[in-house]
């Protein structure tokens, strides 16, 4: 059952949170997460990396970055992944997540420019 929203408080509540999820996922910005959701990602806990992203980023208030979702990279073995890629065209593919790792990206590399090195996908 869907809860009815009458606090004036709450809608705007509401909208904010909406707002700030969709301006992850638009626009021109500094740098790009994207999130390998193909079935092994997905099998793997992507969606787990996703929504951990999506925390970390607001709880920074980090508005430098989108969000993105996109198939699978074929490094089955290394999901679930995400790639950075930075203003430069530099890119950053990090594997074998989880919601602590997720939160090291965003501090280190995110906030302050610098990868982590041990989860990089070594070529």
């Amino acid at each position: 059952m869907t809860q009815r929203i009458t606090n004036p408080r709450d809608l705007k509540a509401l909208q904010e949170k909406v707002k700030s999820e969709i301006d992850l996922r638009s626009g021109p910005k500094d740098l790009r997460i994207t999130v390998h959701m193909g079935t092994c990602g997905i099998a793997a806990g992507a969606r787990d990396i996703l929504t951990a992203l999506m925390h970390e980023l607001g709880a920074a208030k980090v508005e430098n970055v989108s969000l993105q979702q996109t198939g699978c990279a074929g490094l089955c073995d290394q999901e679930p992944m995400l790639t950075l890629t930075d203003k430069a065209g530099g890119s950053f593919r990090y594997g074998r997540l989880d919601k602590n790792k997720v939160g090291e990206i965003v501090r280190d590399h995110v906030l302050r420019g610098q990868p982590v090195l041990e989860y990089l996908i070594k070529a």
